[in-house]
């Protein structure tokens, strides 16, 4: 089947061929000859905003897309403004701000031209937004939820509206789909990759983060585990590495001669990725005279991305004189990220 490249002398292309030819430039949207419709990052991006019952819309760039039409380039200088409905006596409201591009040889229209509409919604105990009614060609840029009059301002949410990059760009959206093994999004605390069955987190804290004790409490609880205050020893809150494995670490300074039996732990608990309690496995103890030493675990199969937080925490028998008689300082924490194997 002939088609006409683009930008060959003597080939004549209509709007619809050349829509087509532009889902070469923009992110696809797993349909073929598709393309990801949405606002372009940074133009301005035709935010809306209210002051008072004024709605507003700035300028911006996007890119509205029609199943079978391609993609529709739409640049605004300004988005203009419009007047919002007034309040229900009683229910509740959603409204719709939207793009709409309009084409007479799609829909019979009688214009070609771009602008934002404001669509107005049903009141309802349950109100959902509109829906723009026909064959529009539109992008939804916000909704507008509105109380019942006197039931407080009304407020704009700019949940609903698409963005869209160039074809191969990282889309700064969470929710994004991937459609293709190597596709990236920015998900709003790092970067991922779409590896063809989910995302991974790609290059999240490369180096190891360390935590210094600076002092220790003036007397200890005894016989149960305690968390070190954050101005005694730092908790380390950090993201889990592409593999999904860290190392811990924890070493410190340790005496208790208060009585012959006298214990000392030190050791840490976890949160978040990982939960886990501060027991024999992750901590270092004496029991009585004086002792230096560090303890290193290895924790593995944790969700690539997710927050972990690993707070210090001792666990004395008893206590005599602190610093002299019993000693839990001059500690330090760690973890650290580890390579898949």
């Amino acid at each position: 089947m002939a088609v006409d490249p683009v930008w060959i002398n003597g080939l004549a292309y209509d709007g619809a061929e050349l829509r087509r030819v532009q889902a070469l430039s923009v992110m696809t949207n797993g349909v073929s000859l598709g393309g990801r419709a949405g606002v372009i990052p940074g133009s301005g991006s035709l935010a809306v905003s209210l002051a008072g019952s004024t709605i507003n819309v700035a300028a911006g760039n996007a890119w509205v897309y029609a199943t079978g039409q391609g993609l529709y380039g739409v640049s605004l200088n300004a988005g203009g403004s419009a007047t919002l409905t007034a309040a229900h006596a009683t229910l509740a409201r959603v409204d719709l701000v939207y793009l709409r591009v309009w084409d007479n040889a799609v829909d019979a229209s009688g214009l070609n031209k771009a602008d934002v509409v404001y669509l107005a919604g049903t009141p309802s105990a349950s109100p959902v937004a509109p829906v723009p009614a026909g064959t529009q060609i539109y992008l939804s840029l916000a909704t507008i939820a509105v109380p019942p009059s006197g039931g407080g301002a009304p407020s704009v949410s700019q949940a609903v509206r698409p963005v869209t990059v160039a074809a191969g760009g990282i889309l700064p959206d969470a929710a994004a789909v991937g459609y293709y093994v190597g596709q990236y999004r920015d998900n709003g605390t790092g970067l991922q990759r779409w590896d063809g069955a989910a995302w991974r987190a790609v290059g999240l804290h490369t180096t190891t983060v360390v935590s210094d004790q600076i002092g220790g409490p003036t007397s200890y609880v005894t016989g149960t585990p305690t968390d070190f205050t954050a101005g005694q020893w730092a908790p380390i809150t950090t993201t889990v590495p592409p593999s999904g494995q860290i190392a811990i670490s924890i070493g410190n300074a340790l005496n208790n001669t208060n009585t012959s039996t006298s214990t000392a732990w030190c050791g840490w608990r976890a949160a978040g990725a990982l939960t886990e309690t501060m027991t024999e496995k992750n901590s270092v103890s004496i029991a009585g005279t004086r002792n230096y030493s560090t303890r290193r675990v290895i924790r593995s199969g944790l969700t690539p991305g997710a927050s972990i937080t690993i707070t210090p925490q001792y666990n004395v028998s008893s206590s005599g004189t602190v610093g002299s008689v019993t000693r839990i300082l001059d500690g330090q924490l760690s973890v650290e990220p580890l390579a898949s194997v």
